[in-house]
């Protein structure tokens, strides 16, 4: 129920300067509130008219969250000169502001609105400090004006200060003139927010600013699902479908957006397709860059490339099969090289060769991994430092204005002398762009993954376009070692891979399938695995050792149900524990919890004294203590990196007893479990299945229905992905006939 109550601003409590959230005490004529919420630019002394709802703290008791609030400017001389020595005014103090009152009297305000040069007047005023003072008294009204005009459309004090920021004094009119601006200039606000405001503004519904937003808003759609293009006739229909709106209008507006650079149309294999510029710019020169890079003329590091090859398995007591022999000699050969082969075919005793070959040549070299969960797990397996894509590339804050850059690129490029990246089916076409800028042409780069996996979060299907374009030289170990054939978890996955049935419950192996009817009981035996069954038989930690995976996030067997249901018996509640609820969800000092974005200014030490910066998407911690009346919570990170988090950035944070398969890509857990049930079939594919099986070390368990299973490994239906830069690398060979 909506409340509005008036008064004066007596204490502020908490300020966050950078998005005016605000805890404050107000002084009505009956009582006193507690009032939160984002208020930016407001100060003690002042007079409002706040709307909101009451909501009871668990600490703190009851609040009024602001909805919307508005300034009561003071009409009497005592009230003005409180107002002005509040400190909204920067450049007036209290001494200040009583010359000011003494001066101009119950005219003081509209003087400094409309005559402020009359400010020179005062003692100790000059020409520049009524200057000052002027702009600032002039930009506190405008804000103030801001919000208010913003509150009518529904925009949040919030958003109004970041808008304000962006459009100063033009704000209402450039609104005014099309408040479709908003989605392109304000991070957060996105068509839909543009589009409620632009109807209660009343703008006709044809208006060409709404249905180029809407045709940017549908690309962006497209793009989320992984595509770098769309078809022109389908971006036209779902458009016009999704807005209401004639096709003539849509294509309309296509060719206005085409003409202005905002996108780009292209005729790719017939058919008229369109870009957004940044995926355009970023595929192009992907395409560009690596056919640059292949066709560098490089040295030839040795004359006898077998002999030096047999030093290198003498020297690490290893036997190579043929084609590792030959991915070695590839890799001192070629500009670009692809190295790819599922679970058991040697990827790491190859990139460990060509590591070693490499060294003993005393070339530098760099180590590189999409997440920060690859990038360890790449340093544990080649015993050298092995950073994220990101860090490596200096991915920071790089100006006043708060925006992120990549700090090494084309003006600062990587000095190494060759760089290996993997995990490569992870890195989607904006990741390789930025990569590539970074890479001298004469820089020997190695991409190692494997295809079968699931395809990148983002734009694009760069691994599977290089590796199909026939362009760049890829090395395809296939041969399963011996030792690697001892093991269900191997031996399944390649079975998966090749569309057959995995072996399941054999005796005395690693790879086992639990049948259940119903979700009710698959929960259930997943709980009795963590809790009881697994730790007593394998003798494993039931947090740190077992993961368990889910293809989805939503349903009785998706990751916030299973999560809960786990926490619950993992991690139960107890007065000796602290803990935050964080909207749906629970955090309990003692939970698996994961980073679920790269967060490069977060700051981590270590009880040996070292520091550092940057926590990353698919992180693993625990909690390790919460302090409510500090709001921060302590997180111990990859056993060693103790990182504190602000309660405002919790929502960086999931349980993670269960995460998606998505999200395990680039992980290595002991013991993974899988609920398998029905489920919608553009998501229970094969490679979801052979993503999740390849994540396990030591053993997997399923537990479901053994159909589901069956319909994942016959469903081979990959997503087809619109992605240009196969298409483009292929362009390239047949017209200049290269062979490889």
């Amino acid at each position: 129920m909506s409340v509005e109550i008036q008064g004066i601003l007596s204490e502020i409590i908490f300020k966050n300067e950078s998005n005016g959230y605000t805890v404050a005490i107000v002084e009505t004529e009956e009582a006193q509130a507690t009032i939160v919420g984002y208020m930016p630019m407001i100060n003690t002394g002042e007079t409002f008219n706040f709307c909101g709802k009451w909501i009871v703290h668990p600490t703190y008791g009851e609040q009024l969250e602001i909805v919307s609030y508005k300034r009561i400017m003071p009409n009497t001389i005592e009230g003005i000169e409180k107002y002005l020595a509040s400190g909204i005014i920067k450049g007036i103090g209290p001494k200040t502001a009583k010359r000011i009152v003494d001066q101009f009297g119950k005219e003081t305000l509209d003087m400094m609105q409309y005559t402020p040069h009359l400010l020179t007047k005062v003692s100790g005023i000059g020409d520049a400090k009524a200057k000052k003072i002027a702009e600032a008294f002039r930009e506190q009204r405008e804000v103030s004006e801001v919000i208010l005009f913003l509150q009518e459309y529904g925009v949040t004090p919030k958003y109004a200060i970041k808008i304000y920021k962006q459009y100063k004094e033009n704000t209402i009119a450039y609104i005014q003139e099309n408040p479709y601006r908003l989605a392109d200039d304000i991070f957060g606000i996105g068509f839909k927010i543009a589009d409620a405001i632009a109807k209660r503004m009343g703008l006709n519904p044809t208006s060409p600013y709404r249905i180029m937003c809407g045709v940017k808003f549908i690309l962006a759609q497209y793009n989320l699902e992984g595509n770098t293009f769309t078809p022109r006739e389908e971006l036209m229909e779902d458009t016009a479908k999704t807005l209401e709106v004639k096709k003539e209008l849509v294509e309309d507006a296509i060719m206005q957006l085409a003409i202005a650079h905002e996108i780009h149309l292209e005729n790719l294999e017939g058919k008229i397709v369109v870009f957004a510029m940044p995926l355009f710019y970023a595929e192009t020169y992907v395409c560009k860059k690596l056919i640059e890079m292949a066709q560098v003329d490089l040295k030839s590091l040795s004359e006898d490339l077998d002999e030096e090859i047999a030093e290198i398995e003498k020297n690490e007591d290893i036997v190579l099969a043929n084609n590792q022999r030959n991915a070695i000699k590839e890799a001192t050969k070629n500009g670009v090289l692809v190295v790819t082969g599922g679970p058991g075919t040697g990827k790491t005793t190859t990139i460990n060769s060509i590591i070693k070959m490499f060294e003993n040549h005393n070339l530098t070299m760099a180590l590189a991994a999409p997440t920060g969960r690859a990038a360890k797990r790449m340093s544990e397996a080649t015993g050298r430092e092995a950073k994220t894509i990101h860090r490596l590339l200096e991915y920071a804050y790089m100006d006043e204005g708060g925006g992120m850059s990549f700090g090494k690129n084309e003006e600062e490029p990587l000095a190494s002398d060759v760089v290996i990246i993997d995990e490569m089916s992870m890195v989607d076409i904006r990741l390789m762009h930025a990569l590539l800028k970074a890479l001298l042409p004469e820089t020997r780069l190695i991409l190692v993954g494997d295809v079968d996996q699931l395809p990148s979060v983002g734009p694009g299907n760069v691994l599977r376009d290089i590796i199909d374009s026939s362009v760049i030289k890829v090395v395809k170990l296939d041969e399963i070692f011996r030792q690697a054939r001892e093991s269900m978890i191997i031996v399944n996955a390649h079975k998966i891979n090749k569309g057959e049935y995995p072996y399941i419950n054999k005796k005395e192996k690693d790879f086992y399938f639990i049948k259940k009817r119903s979700q009710e009981h698959v929960v259930q035996t997943i709980k009795e695995l963590c809790k009881e069954r697994l730790p007593k038989f394998n003798h494993c930690d039931p947090v740190k050792n077992i993961q368990v995976l889910t293809p989805m996030k939503k349903g009785q067997v998706g990751m916030f149900q299973l999560n809960n249901a786990l926490q619950e018996i993992l991690n139960p509640k107890s007065p000796l524990k602290e803990e935050k609820k964080m909207k749906d969800k629970i955090f309990r000092v003692g939970d698996k919890v994961m980073q679920m974005k790269n967060n490069y200014n977060l700051k981590w030490k270590t009880e040996k004294g070292t520091s550092g910066e940057g926590v990353f998407n698919g992180d693993f911690g625990y909690i390790q203590s919460i302090d409510v009346e500090e709001k921060e919570m302590s997180i111990l990170f990859d056993e060693e990196k103790w990182v504190n988090y602000d309660f405002s950035q919790l929502d960086e944070l999931e349980l993670a007893y269960c995460i998606t398969i998505h999200k395990s890509q680039g992980s290595e857990f002991p013991i993974v479990i899988m609920p398998t049930f029905w489920g919608p079939p553009m998501l229970l594919t094969r490679n979801l299945l052979y993503t999740a099986v390849t994540r396990a070390k030591q053993l997997v368990v399923m537990v479901g229905i053994e159909a589901s299973l069956k319909n994942m490994v016959d469903n081979h239906r990959i997503i087809q992905r619109n992605s240009g830069l196969g298409i483009r690398l292929k362009r390239f060979l047949t017209e200049n006939l290269i062979e490889f």
